[in-house]
């Protein structure tokens, strides 16, 4: 079970991690995160970045220790992270990568009420899926190739291979799923075409699986 941390959002374990190898300022913390692209990694919102580092100092996982100001710009406050915080940023990745939490996708809420759809809409909607995924697999490829090209150490950008891993992974289940109800392999698609083609009432959709799931198992 997921730690209740005093800080409780991906954008404040990024400026954690952001601020292991010198002490920074704000704008140098934005930059940071955006040179490492971060935003891809995680869901940052750049509005709160100001709140979420007032919000790690209050709890003692940075502390200022100092300031500068370059010419009329306003004085900038300098931030380095504190051992709590550095404690704070080992354990949240240890948990991070150990414990397995749900995590919402758009693509299982459509799937869990796939069945309001024809199937063969369905079945053209996962092709436009598929060819999507296509081109953000070859992209997130090419990445990847062009980065290992730079010679950046494979330690760096495992989170990379690990999406290019889970985007194969979805374009290789839609294209069985959607497979099976082109050829008519899926167990129930001749009802789920009835139930369309005949245009029955949810109600009636609702009482046939419910006397469906009642029926005893033949002896």
């Amino acid at each position: 079970m997921a730690t209740k941390r005093k800080v409780n959002n991906l954008l404040a374990l990024a400026v954690l991690s952001a601020m292991i190898d010198r002490p920074k300022h704000r704008y140098e913390i934005a930059q940071a995160l955006r040179q490492r692209g971060k935003e891809h990694d995680m869901d940052i919102k750049w509005g709160s970045l100001y709140t979420v580092v007032q919000n790690l100092e209050k709890v003692g996982y940075l502390e200022i220790v100092g300031s500068e100001r370059d010419g009329a710009r306003p004085e900038r406050v300098i931030y380095q992270l504190t051992e709590a915080g550095r404690a704070e940023l080992i354990d949240w990745t240890r948990e991070l990568v150990a414990v397995p939490e749900p995590e919402q996708h758009r693509f299982i809420a459509g799937l869990s009420i796939v069945s309001v759809l024809p199937p063969d809409d369905v079945v053209e909607l996962l092709d436009k899926r598929i060819d999507a995924l296509r081109h953000i697999i070859d992209g997130a490829r090419a990445e990847v190739d062009k980065v290992t090209a730079m010679g950046l150490p494979r330690l760096f950008i495992v989170e990379s291979e690990f999406t290019l891993a889970m985007l194969n992974a979805e374009a290789a289940w839609a294209r069985s799923f959607r497979d099976e109800i082109a050829d008519g392999t899926f167990p129930e698609v001749d009802w789920w075409r009835r139930v369309h083609a005949e245009n029955l009432s949810i109600a009636e959709v609702i009482d046939t699986v419910e006397r469906g799931m009642a029926e005893p198992e033949p002896s």
